[in-house]
């Protein structure tokens, strides 16, 4: 235990030092550093350096993408699962066993799939030009243009979560007691207001715990960014960071590409701070904090 302790926590304690210090490649202080104070929390807050502004550029495109990858993942993910579960919905095990087997393919796999698959030359640009829907010489910029690029990564994101999602909500459909739907019929409601009275307000008090850990790690979902698009495209030449960088990708590539340890330290901070305080606010003011012990 307690050498399990020590490689937990002695990597946190040297990341938390070394945001106090100038440790980076700039001016060789890979070889002896000293203690800057605040200076790096400065820098990376000053929205007029060419630091600061990628940060709050980066910061903002974060917390959207966790936004649209938490909730579209689970819209889409409840829709499948309330049409699956219907009372005259037809093998409902064979389109469990379609979604189960997509979550037996490695993401990693899928997602360099889907990377080249949309590259200028890819099947999806050679498809559309043999279809005669985009010019023999176009390709539709999946990765080059920093919207296309931010819409494509959100997307795929659905493609490959949402099968999770669905066989998370249905368990809880599975669970809803039976009582309640047909003491609502009973009272002549129809299938909109069951939904809105009964489903989704039972869905939401179950799941809120799982939602909050789905959009902590989005903020973190370094794999399906890393993978698809690498951060790309970059707009700035003077920026770290490309359109579709999040943090933790920004991190990498301040740390392992740019040995910029004492602003990636600052960041993995800061990350964790903004994570920790949105993860327990919203927890606190859920029904599943506030009436804890039942429906």
């Amino acid at each position: 235990m307690i050498f399990i302790g020590a490689l937990t926590i002695l990597p946190l304690i040297f990341m938390i030092c070394m945001a106090f210090t100038n440790y980076s490649k700039i001016d060789n202080h890979l070889m002896l550093f000293d203690w800057v104070g605040l200076d790096n929390f400065k820098a990376l807050f000053d929205s007029s350096s060419i630091l600061g502004s990628t940060f709050w550029s980066v910061l903002g495109w974060t917390l959207v993408w966790a936004f649209f990858a938490t909730f579209s993942n689970y819209i889409f993910g409840m829709i499948l699962s309330i049409v699956i579960n219907r009372k005259d919905t037809k093998a409902k095990g064979f389109w469990r066993f379609c979604f189960v087997l997509s979550c037996a393919v490695p993401m990693f796999v899928s997602l360099l799939i889907m990377r080249t698959m949309l590259q200028p030359e890819g099947a999806v640009n050679v498809l559309l030009r043999n279809l005669g829907l985009i010019a023999q010489d176009a390709s539709l910029p999946f990765f080059t243009d920093p919207t296309w690029a931010r819409v494509t990564v959100i997307v795929i994101n659905i493609w490959v979560g949402v099968p999770y999602t669905l066989l998370q909500l249905t368990g809880v459909l599975q669970n809803i007691p039976g009582e309640l739907y047909e003491a609502a019929r009973v009272d002549g409601a129809n299938a909109v207001q069951i939904f809105f009275k009964i489903t989704l307000p039972y869905m939401l008090y179950v799941t809120t715990p799982y939602l909050i850990t789905t959009f902590t790690g989005n903020v973190n979902n370094f794999n399906v960014i890393y993978l698809l698009s690498g951060g790309d495209p970059v707009t700035n030449l003077e920026s770290t960071a490309g359109s579709t960088d999040l943090l933790v990708t920004w991190l990498y590539k301040l740390t392992v590409d740019k040995q910029y340890y004492n602003i990636g330290a600052v960041i993995g901070i800061l990350t964790f701070i903004i994570l920790a305080i949105a993860a327990l606010l919203t927890y606190r003011n859920s029904k599943s904090y506030k009436e804890e012990g039942g429906f």
